[in-house]
Formats: C-alpha cells, sequence, structure tokens
C-alpha cells in the first residue's frame, strides 16, 4: 500500500515544478518583449547608487555594467553585506526579478535600501537595459506579434504624488530609498528642499542632484509640496 505521506509530498513537488515552470515562461515572454530604451528610463530610480557604464565607479552600491549572468556579491572594491554574500550563485534574469520586486525581502538582510519595482513590466525593460551594458549580453529573443496586436505602454504611475511637470524626476530621484507617501507628507519651503538635499548628500552619501534636474526637482516640490501642503495625502 503506497504511503499516504509520500503521494502526498510527491504531489506537491509536482505543483511546485509546474509553477515554476509556469513563473519561468512569464519572465522569459516579458524579457523576450522588454523594451530596453524604457529599461533606461526606469533606471533613473537607481542612479543615486549605482552606476553602469563599463568602469564607472562605485558608490554606495556597485557598479552594474556586465551584472547579467554576473557572479553575486563580486565586484572587485565594493564592500557587500554578509548577507549578500551568503546568498552566493549568479544574477540570472530570474533572480533579478525576484531581488528587483522587493530586494531586501528576497535577500534576507541585505543592505541594499530600494523598496523595489511592483509592476513586472519595469522589471522586464530594466533587466533588458542591464543586459545590454555587457560585452556579452544574454539573447532574451523576441516576443511573437499578437493576434490582438501590442497593448499600449501603461501611463507613468507616481502613487500618492501629484502628477505634473517634474513628478517623474522627483518620483525616480526619491523612490530610489522612500516610499513616496514620505515626500508627499512633506511641507517645505523651496529653499528648505534644497537644504534637505544637500544634507541628504553629507548625511546619507546620496549622489548629488544638479543642474536642470534639481531645478526641476526643487521646483516641482516647492509648488506641490511647500508649507500650506496642498497635496497632502489624507489616506
Amino acid at each position: 500500500m503506497s504511503n499516504p505521506m509520500h503521494i502526498a509530498a510527491v504531489l506537491l513537488l509536482c505543483v511546485c515544478m509546474a509553477a515554476a515552470s509556469a513563473e519561468a515562461a512569464e519572465l522569459e515572454a516579458r524579457l523576450a518583449g522588454a523594451d530596453s530604451v524604457r529599461g533606461e528610463k526606469v533606471y533613473r530610480k537607481c542612479v543615486a547608487c549605482h552606476t553602469v557604464e563599463r568602469g564607472g565607479r562605485k558608490k554606495t552600491g556597485p557598479n552594474l555594467w556586465g551584472i547579467v549572468g554576473a557572479p553575486v556579491g563580486a565586484r572587485e572594491g565594493f564592500r557587500y553585506s554578509k548577507a549578500m554574500l551568503a546568498f552566493g550563485g549568479t544574477w540570472t534574469p530570474e533572480r533579478l526579478d525576484a531581488y528587483l520586486t522587493k530586494p531586501r525581502g528576497f535577500v534576507k538582510g541585505g543592505s541594499m535600501s530600494f523598496v523595489g519595482l511592483k509592476r513586472e513590466q519595469d522589471r522586464a525593460d530594466v533587466i533588458a537595459f542591464l543586459n545590454g551594458m555587457s560585452d556579452s549580453p544574454a539573447d532574451f529573443g523576441e516576443a511573437q506579434e499578437a493576434s490582438a496586436g501590442v497593448l499600449p505602454p501603461e501611463p507613468e504611475d507616481y502613487g500618492v504624488m501629484v502628477a505634473a511637470p517634474g513628478a517623474s524626476e522627483t518620483f525616480d530621484a526619491c523612490t530610489a530609498c522612500h516610499s513616496e507617501r514620505i515626500v508627499a507628507q512633506q511641507g517645505m519651503t523651496r529653499e528648505q528642499w534644497d537644504e534637505l538635499l544637500d544634507w541628504m548628500v553629507e548625511e546619507h552619501e546620496m549622489d548629488p542632484i544638479e543642474g536642470d534636474s534639481r531645478t526641476t526637482i526643487l521646483d516641482y516640490l516647492g509648488a506641490h509640496y511647500g508649507p500650506d501642503r496642498p497635496n497632502f495625502p489624507r489616506n
């Protein structure tokens, strides 16, 4: 007579294998249809902590040139957390997709403060961009044209932040380390926001925001998140 516990274990294993296979196929399809140009835009959320060009310097995070398919925790000259070193293995597209969803949830005890990318296609697009920043990019294939046509891109989502000129730049700069709700709950003058950006560079080693980008961000914050807090989230 078969052992019921053994049968249950085999069935559970089959279910898990089927789920993993479905997830792999789904990611493969997303990568095949990924837009690396859009991925470069999504990557703006990462520039405060990472360079991506060949030979780029380390910041609070390591340089990401050739990261797709690279060993985990192996960038020379960068000091990794114990959790990341213990994680080991290789940065496969599957691992990158899972990690970018919620970094601290995937690598328990890791030091990366990025809150993650909720949208599946955002993750696929940024992986496609990173894949291109390499001497030997992987072949993700090409998406087959669907009979119903290509779906239009989703509009940008700024969470509770107001959609207005400068929202994209501000969202990308701030949500690398914070929820957009933290930004929206503040109420400071443009000058105070300017001082806060300088303080974050000095105290938290944030990469400076300079030039037109800084002006755009400060104009947005001063207009929409000033002392009167006209856009303070109420729920």
